[in-house]
């Protein structure tokens, strides 16, 4: 079965578009002043947690169109896998949307301004917290789960996409760090969802993220 290769330079050239985090609203101008601690970072769940601890956990999306359930790589990855399970743990993904859809490429989510609700001070600076990159071994294949960032070097901060089909010319650049388990019909049916410009016409919202042990003890 023959695929389509989209020339490198090409799609390095469309990447940055394809994969580009949402610019964030600008806040309101406020007239009184800022306690000096309002944004500072606290504490999350998976900060002090080493590889094994990381490797043990796995993810499930609740969302309007079904389950999708995936486990991570934090061997390849660590410091991906740990700020997005700090992010699903913390309850900052729950009523986010996929809100870019690529068809027969990918779906993106973790925008954190597609809530359903407020974004409050502290989320907005979380939000803004990067992360370092970390490409790796890891080939970017139907069902991978990668972080999405912009041109610039060390950008990734909450976005993240899934793979209906391969793409290799994402190897080695982004840092994927993940694998769907279950539910790979559900990526597909948001993929193949009307779209214009990569925007869905009805963004499929996900429910609830939820950071559990994995049911069973992963074959490395």
């Amino acid at each position: 079965m023959l695929r389509r290769i989209v020339p490198l330079m090409l799609f390095v050239s469309l990447a940055g578009n394809i994969f580009a985090q949402q610019p964030e609203p600008k806040e309101p101008a406020k007239t009184n002043t800022r306690p000096p601690d309002a944004t500072a970072a606290k504490p999350e769940p998976f900060d002090k947690a080493d590889v094994k601890t990381m490797s043990g956990q796995c993810v499930s999306l609740d969302t309007e169109a079904g389950i999708i359930e995936f486990e991570v790589y934090p061997e390849q990855a660590p410091e991906t896998v740990r700020n997005f399970l700090n992010l699903a743990a913390t309850g900052m993904y729950d009523t986010t949307t996929f809100s870019r859809v690529v068809p027969d490429f990918v779906i993106q989510g973790g925008d954190i301004w597609s809530r359903d609700g407020k974004v409050s001070i502290p989320m907005g600076a979380r939000v803004r917290r990067t992360i370092p990159d970390e490409p790796n071994k890891i080939l970017h294949e139907r069902g991978v789960v990668s972080m999405a960032r912009i041109d610039e070097q060390n950008s990734a901060s909450t976005h993240f996409f899934i793979l209906v089909k391969p793409s290799p010319p994402l190897d080695g650049k982004f840092a994927a760090f993940g694998r769907v388990t279950k539910g790979m019909e559900v990526v597909d049916a948001i993929n193949k969802a009307p779209v214009t410009d990569e925007k869905p016409a009805k963004p499929v919202r996900i429910k609830k993220v939820t950071v559990a042990a994995c049911p069973a003890v992963r074959q490395t």
